[in-house]
């Protein structure tokens, strides 16, 4: 166009030159907007986005980005204002027992060996049934929520219904029905127990929420025939496997004694180790027990509350993850060996643990704790295509946590913030799959004051079991 065509086309018609220069595409529209906060995303890049925003549609996210940016491009009729907040992918917890929470506190101070065998195990028989689970995993929903946790890897008994409390909470669930070789409080032999877990498996095939799983206890209360069937169950269903590994000196010490094999090699031998294999702990595992690990693309969990508190022993987590080891957090049971449901602090003491035993404050930094509690939690569970990080296409599961009180500031690093200074508590709101399932506070998806209440009856009635006062 030259000059004389562009002076009449203004002359003719003025309105079109200005609305073909200036007119902007209609907006999208979405379900929910959250907008003006610092996004950390943990994405590959670990792109952290000063005021930022998150756009989601249904349970996906659709686009994370600036604020500016994505204001002009989306619509939405639920907007988030998460200025002065710290906007991140939910945390993972990736290994518990969520029931017990109504056994927290029941004895404390004692060995891994002695607090099951002679107070745990007892307890359950006499105390566990389908409405303990179904109560205690209300109280912990609430606890977990509370605290940032979207996602969490459960083993216990009746996990179908531990599955319809945490579906009607909103909450994530990998969720494993326990196998052993001795009665459980749901179901008394293994047949029974393996043919309760397939139709476990088969029930929630597909859900958007519940991942259901086999849960072999671990090497020391299964024998061989029972890992190889709830594997080969697991296999069968494409489903994960969760089971406790190499998480005492007993353990190690009985499997070299019985097997002539560490824990790892003899779950390797037995054909057990995949990338579908979450295995909780991986203290006493050396350096070949890595490159196995490794190579098997088992995930681990890292506990470091229940392994200080049980005086277990520590996971080399630095060369784990230097062996290429997928190595997530988990707070383990709230009963013995923690007794809480607070990844946040699990990350600190990740950190501190390290550090003191290796006598390094390199050991394992605060991004490195942050990673294992969110993206490489998420690849732990193998479901990091999913979850994990703050980018389009994932799963819409974020919380936002103030960075309003003293503890929060000044801020000068946004990771060490997250594991030295802020707190389970200054999580302020929580989004699961494109659902708030707390919003300032207020838990929207549990009936807290209930939950809370029945914990306290059920202290009477498990403390009359046992006859304790």
């Amino acid at each position: 166009m030259n000059f004389r065509q562009a002076l009449l086309l203004v002359v003719v018609s003025p309105s079109l030159l200005i609305n073909s220069l200036f007119s902007q595409p209609p907006k999208q529209n979405v379900d929910l907007f959250v907008m003006g906060g610092t996004v950390v995303t943990m994405d590959g890049h670990r792109t952290v986005i000063e005021d930022g925003a998150v756009a989601v549609k249904g349970d996906v996210i659709v686009a994370v980005g600036p604020r500016s940016e994505l204001e002009s491009k989306y619509s939405a009729p639920q907007i988030i204002d998460a200025r002065g907040r710290l906007v991140l992918p939910g945390f993972i917890n990736g290994h518990t027992h969520v029931p017990m929470t109504l056994l927290r506190g029941l004895h404390d101070d004692v060995t891994l060996n002695d607090w099951l065998y002679k107070y745990i195990f007892p307890a359950e028989a006499k105390n566990v049934n389908e409405d303990f689970v179904r109560w205690g995993t209300r109280l912990a929903a609430a606890e977990q929520i509370r605290s940032g946790i979207t996602t969490f890897a459960d083993m216990y008994y009746f996990e179908d219904a531990e599955a319809e409390e945490t579906k009607a909470a909103g909450m994530r669930g990998v969720l494993g029905e326990t196998i052993l070789d001795f009665p459980a409080p749901d179901n008394k032999s293994v047949s029974e127990m393996l043919a309760y877990t397939e139709k476990f498996l088969k029930r929630w095939q597909g859900d958007p929420l519940i991942h259901a799983a086999p849960a072999p206890h671990s090497i020391y209360t299964c024998s061989k025939k029972t890992l190889q069937d709830s594997v080969a169950l697991a296999r069968r269903y494409h489903a994960p496997i969760l089971i406790h590994t190499a998480e005492m000196k007993k353990e190690w010490d009985d499997s070299q004694k019985n097997n002539g094999l560490s824990p790892v090699q003899y779950m390797e031998k037995l054909g057990i180790l995949g990338p579908d294999v979450v295995a909780a702990h991986c203290i006493y595992v050396d350096a070949n027990d890595q490159k196995t690990l490794a190579q098997r693309q088992v995930g681990c969990v890292h506990n470091p509350s229940s392994n200080m508190m049980l005086a277990s022993g520590v996971s080399p987590v630095a060369e784990l993850r230097a062996s290429g080891v997928a190595v997530g957090l988990g707070t383990d049971g709230p009963a013995g060996s923690n007794n809480d449901l607070d990844l946040m602090e699990e990350m600190d003491l990740a950190a501190k643990l390290a550090k003191i035993t290796k006598m390094d404050p390199l050991a394992l930094n605060a991004k490195a704790v942050v990673e294992m509690a969110t993206i490489e939690g998420a690849k732990a569970l193998h479901m990091d295509k999913e979850i994990g990080s703050l980018e389009a296409g994932k799963k819409a599961d974020l919380i936002l946590i103030s960075l309003q009180g003293p503890n929060a500031v000044p801020m000068y690093d946004v990771y060490a913030a997250l594991a030295y200074a802020l707190k389970g508590s200054d999580v302020e709101t929580v989004v699961i799959g494109g659902r708030v399932v707390m919003r300032e506070h207020k838990l929207l998806t549990v009936k807290e004051e209930e939950a809370v209440a029945k914990a306290r009856e059920y202290r009477k009635s498990v403390a009359a079991s046992l006859g304790l006062q």
